[in-house]
């Protein structure tokens, strides 16, 4: 039970207009704990006070100020207070696209680039994520853009590496495949785990265990957080959230509430609203 106390949870998820392959989250969490999922970019998380557990497929980061986290593309991982008094933290969400043109420009990596370690002690590249909160927030786009590409070349010339070419997959890897094509495009009314298999000719738990080894969560957990980001691009666009909600297979705006709640941090009207926000103030404008 919560005390009297306790300190109170805040976030703010948004994006700057000047860098729209950039998302930034700045936030409080004692309670919230987020549920195992995913991200189509990179994330670069530096806690300011307190202890985040992140749980990643190598083991538990225990994240603490001066630490920088550092997560790879479709990775799965959770996160949760490490310590009873929470979190607070600022999180950057680069796309592949931002980093792996970076790395082309300042590093000797090519093609698809990720990153060796999960978590590393670097209070430089802690503050420098702090920095580029800092100049967003500010609207100071050269600054911000700057830090930014200071901040990811650090990082990949530390602890960058160009990610292996996919072998030819196994069977179980192929149907896995196959599942994750057909839940994306029946998203709104997906089958059963039975007839999923018997439709791409395997057996339920065959199918169970492929699709766990290769996305890391079972195929329901996965087609949650496909619903979200598929709700987040809708809202990126300026859909209302009951109406995301239908597109993407939620039964009604609730439960896209209590989901993407969970897995992004925020609530689907606040998201819509820091959006909007972001889109409408032009570079002259004051925030």
């Amino acid at each position: 039970m919560a005390g009297a106390t306790e300190p109170a949870e805040w976030a703010r998820h948004w994006q700057y207009a000047q860098l729209p392959d950039l998302d930034l989250l700045r936030a409080r969490y004692v309670r919230h704990t987020f549920p195992r999922h995913s991200h189509d970019g990179y994330v670069f998380g530096a806690v300011t006070q307190g202890v985040e557990d992140v749980e990643l497929p190598g083991g538990t980061v225990h994240a603490v100020p001066g630490s920088v986290v550092m997560i790879n593309p479709e990775v799965p991982h959770t996160a949760r207070a490490g310590v009873p008094e929470g979190w607070a933290y600022a999180t950057l969400y680069p796309s592949a696209r931002v980093i792996n043109d970076i790395a082309a420009e300042t590093t000797h990596l090519r093609g698809t680039v990720g990153f060796t370690e999960t978590g590393v002690a670097d209070p430089y590249a802690a503050r420098l994520i702090g920095e580029v909160h800092r100049a967003a927030e500010e609207d100071n786009a050269l600054a911000a853009d700057s830090v930014l590409r200071v901040l990811v070349t650090r990082l990949l010339t530390r602890h960058g590496r160009a990610l292996p070419t996919r072998p030819v997959r196994a069977a179980g890897a192929r149907d896995a495949a196959r599942a994750r094509a057909v839940l994306e495009s029946r998203m709104t009314g997906p089958p059963t785990l039975e007839a999923l298999a018997a439709e791409l000719g395997t057996s339920p738990f065959a199918l169970l265990r492929a699709f766990k080894k290769q996305y890391g969560m079972p195929p329901h957990t996965w087609l949650t957080d496909a619903r979200v980001r598929r709700a987040r691009r809708l809202l990126d666009s300026g859909v209302a959230p009951a109406v995301a909600a239908a597109a993407v297979g939620f039964t009604d705006q609730p439960h896209l509430n209590r989901h993407f709640t969970r897995i992004v941090g925020v609530a689907p009207g606040a998201y819509r609203r820091e959006r909007a926000r972001t889109y409408k103030t032009g570079p002259d404008r004051p925030r």
